[in-house]
């Protein structure tokens, strides 16, 4: 362990939020839950594996995972480390991630995880405003020089074994397991910590108690039906909620198993569903359109155990989900969540429909509201809104380490979208993304399916660009799957043939590549700066 010496720093700002640190309120469940899940699933299939780690090719047992938790437990309250103390995880996705993950919130304490490749820039600023009493880093994940400039005993994270290990996991094995070494948290406790991409801006640091956290599992488990008997694929980063919440926390409430790839392989995922078994696959839009332009032929008669592959992290245009689901015969339960809120809907291969990402979970009391917040009817768009809790305050740690509040009670998404009759969410847009011509809202993703709906058109993206007359003026980029008699003219001829005039691009632009963000989502900002930067001023 690496002692960081802070004597010649100013003293960091105090976190202004209650309970303190190192102390625990006790209102209800919190680290219990967690405590509970994975005694039981020890009890009862000790042998069974909660996670396989398809690069590391090793696994772990539910059993295993009871004693490297409780030993874990025993480290942490050796260390003095208890509710509401952070323990920062500087590790991509590993079996050892996701145990330690799991294991410093079962033990009570705030897991902090951070994906140091995409918040590299930032990672020292993040440590200070953090304050964790210890960094768990993986091997060349940090400089090691930020040891001696950031708060926190600094110790590597190293490599879980059965008999022994290394790192962390070498200590762990020498001292004794088979109890909890801390009394369990509430629910206002504070549960994780993690960060917003910090690519083009500076990173956000989200807080989740145990009581935001835990509720989100259940409802979730249940919209995308997993079960005990279901093994999910995933390869996402385990830094973000949306990977630790469905292929974590709901395996570990529903008894179920992880396969967990580091990363994701066009080449390889197929592969991959058919030797783990695979019953439920992570996807996304980026990653299905990849599966699309790959070589060879698979349906999901080649793969007997696959239920449906999800996705979510950005918008599935009907047209893509069509296109999918006709080459493979693989349903898409369509997932939506935000990192504030945690999963906010989702479907399955029986509770899907074409277009949307699911119903709401019920707890959410999801509505769709105009600027004024006035509910509006079935089929209107609107804001999307939430919040069942007039108390809950949406939290985020700011630069200077302080815990601030953004939103309290209801929340907005910043997405647009519409429910229709039978309480199915479609998502429309981002506010952000709508195009204002002349006055007129233009949601994006409706001209993109239009194009979609040609089989030349891989990708699209449309945008608003400056215009001198009506303020923007439509523009799409197009991705063709062959150049060779694809034209700007028959696609803006199609368009106009299915659009009202105000709504059809007057421009189409071709790439080979549409520029994505690290969740897989089109940077339609970059988009538009590449046509600013490209485009010649009219004087």
């Amino acid at each position: 362990m690496i002692r960081s010496d802070r004597s010649d720093r100013s003293p960091a700002t105090e976190v202004r939020e209650t309970p303190a640190r190192g102390a625990a309120r006790r209102d209800g469940e919190g680290s219990a839950v967690l405590r509970h899940w994975l005694e039981r699933n020890a009890g009862r299939r000790a042998d069974k594996t909660f996670v396989h780690s398809i690069d590391q090719d090793k696994a772990i047992t539910h059993g295993q995972l009871l004693e490297t938790a409780q030993r874990l437990s025993r480290y942490l309250a050796e260390a003095g480390i208890g509710a509401n103390d952070r323990v920062a995880l500087l590790s991509n996705n590993s079996l050892e991630h996701l145990v330690t993950y799991l294991g410093v919130m079962a033990h009570g304490a705030t897991v902090c995880t951070v994906n140091v490749e995409m918040n590299a820039a930032y990672l020292e600023d993040i440590l200070i405003g953090l304050e964790p009493r210890l960094v768990l880093h993986e091997e060349g994940a940090a400089a090691p020089e930020l040891a001696d400039r950031t708060p926190g005993d600094w110790l590597a994270l190293g490599e879980w074994r059965p008999a022994g290990g290394a790192g962390l996991f070498a200590a762990l094995a020498a001292l004794a397991g088979g109890a909890w070494h801390a009394e369990p948290t509430g629910r206002r406790d504070d549960a994780c910590i993690y960060y917003t991409s910090g690519t083009s801006a500076r990173p956000k640091g989200v807080v989740l108690s145990y009581g935001e956290l835990i509720d989100n599992v259940e409802p979730l488990a249940e919209a995308f039906a997993i079960g005990e008997d279901d093994r999910l694929l995933d390869f996402r980063s385990y830094n973000w909620a949306s990977a630790q919440i469905m292929s974590g926390l709901a395996p570990l409430a529903r008894g179920a198993s992880v396969a967990m790839a580091r990363k994701f392989s066009r080449s390889r995922f197929f592969d991959w569903i058919r030797e783990h078994g695979a019953t439920i696959a992570a996807g996304n839009p980026t990653t299905l359109n990849m599966l699309m332009s790959a070589n060879g032929e698979v349906s999901g008669a080649d793969l007997p155990t696959l239920r449906f592959i999800t996705s979510s992290s950005a918008p599935l245009t009907m047209e893509e989900a069509k296109r999918f689901e006709a080459r493979f015969a693989i349903p898409i339960g369509q997932g939506y969540g935000t990192s504030e809120a945690g999963w906010i809907a989702g479907s399955n291969e029986v509770s899907c429909r074409l277009g949307s990402v699911g119903r709401p979970l019920p707890y959410h009391d999801l509505r769709i509201v105009d600027a004024d917040g006035r509910a509006l009817p079935a089929g209107e768009v609107g804001l999307v809104e939430l919040g069942n809790d007039p108390a809950r305050d949406y939290r985020y740690v700011a630069a200077d380490g302080a815990v601030k509040t953004h939103a309290t009670g209801r929340f907005r998404t910043g997405d647009l979208g519409y429910l229709d009759e039978d309480g199915y969410l479609f998502v429309t847009g981002r506010e952000t993304d709508l195009i204002i011509r002349g006055g007129v809202n233009i949601a994006p993703l409706e001209i993109d399916g239009v194009l979609l709906q040609r089989a030349e058109v891989a990708e699209a993206a449309t945008i608003g660009v400056p215009d001198p007359i009506y303020g923007e003026e439509v523009v799409s980029v197009v991705v063709a799957e062959a150049r060779d008699g694809t034209t700007e003219a028959a696609l803006l001829e199609h368009c106009r043939a299915l659009l009202p005039a105000f709504k059809a691009p007057k421009a189409i632009r071709f790439r080979d590549a549409l520029p994505k963000t690290e969740r897989g989502k089109v940077d339609r900002k970059a988009l538009i700066a590449d046509w600013t930067r490209e485009t010649p001023t009219e004087t």
